[in-house]
């Protein structure tokens, strides 16, 4: 058995096709069926059913991905430590992140974090927060920016940043000249604009309206903070959008944003598996982000 095959077992299970795992795999799929079919003729079970219109693991399958998985992430955590104790000249470092969140902070940390250290091969991988939980957990990122709460028991994380969440209003609106915070109350039938279901940011939108004691009347929804700042902007609703964001000029076409009552925040923090090797690179990231954190915050 080597460990080249349990990465294609892996990739079968995750694309549940043979052509698109060969694909991504960069083989030949007559090459990847005989390598799939002398794996099962060596540990003696069948890992996938197949059919003219779908492959599905079998009860065998499932259990050899999962420990696969383990395996390969062990594999990795050992080459980094290698890396680590041979002074880390090289070496790869995969950073899971929110697209909210990596288009607003990534673009300063990076040039930074590549700069004092030109070898280390950076990776972003960018997911809605409950899928990049999942990653995390996983072993598939190093280390994920994500916010508080964590619904994985077994993620650990830093504080990075307490981020505060106004109100996006467009120019013409009635409360965009108002000089007071605004009370979420105020809100009840107004339309709102937000993210869509699976973003950590548009279950904070629903926290928020429901600590008010407010239902929010959704009408549009998008999987871009942009979006959602720009259809506010042209009279589409109002939304709450994280104080970074705010501060980004994007388009001709930008809201009027206003301060809440009681100035709600959230939580960024720099999450990872509980138990997982943190990595030089990776410890050597995190230090960065937090310190250009202390610039831009």
């Amino acid at each position: 058995m080597e460990l080249r095959q349990l990465q294609y077992a892996i990739q079968i299970a995750i694309e549940r096709n043979f052509s698109r795992a060969a694909e991504k795999l960069h083989i030949a799929q007559p090459s990847l069926s005989q390598q799939l079919s002398k794996l099962e003729k060596e540990i003696g079970v069948l890992l996938f059913q197949r059919s003219t219109n779908s492959v599905e693991l079998t009860h065998a399958g499932s259990l050899f991905v999962e420990k696969s998985q383990k395996i390969l992430d062990m594999v990795e955590q050992l080459k980094k430590e290698m890396e680590d104790i041979s002074q880390m000249k090289k070496g790869r470092l995969v950073v899971g992140s929110m697209p909210i969140t990596g288009s607003t902070i990534l673009p300063f940390v990076v040039p930074v974090f590549q700069t004092a250290y030109p070898d280390i091969e950076i990776t972003l991988v960018e997911e809605t927060s409950s899928n990049l939980e999942t990653l995390t957990m996983n072993g598939q990122t190093d280390i994920s920016l994500l916010s508080l709460p964590l619904r994985e028991d077994s993620l650990v994380y830093e504080t990075l940043l307490e981020e505060e969440i106004v109100l996006a209003v467009p120019p013409t609106h009635p409360l965009a000249a108002s000089k007071e915070p605004i009370r979420i109350e105020q809100l009840e039938k107004e339309a709102f604009i937000a993210l869509k279901k699976g973003q950590g940011f548009r279950k904070l939108t629903l926290d928020l309206c429901q600590k008010a004691g407010i239902t929010p009347n959704i009408v549009f929804e998008s999987s871009n903070m942009e979006t959602v700042q720009s259809l506010v902007a042209a009279g589409m609703g109002i939304g709450f959008v994280p104080f970074l964001i705010s501060k980004r000029s994007f388009s001709e076409l930008s809201p009027i944003h206003l301060t809440l009552e009681g100035r709600p925040t959230r939580t960024l923090v720099i999450a990872y598996r509980k138990g997982r090797y943190i990595s030089k690179a990776a410890e050597a990231f995190v230090s960065t982000m937090k310190e250009v954190m202390r610039t831009i915050g």
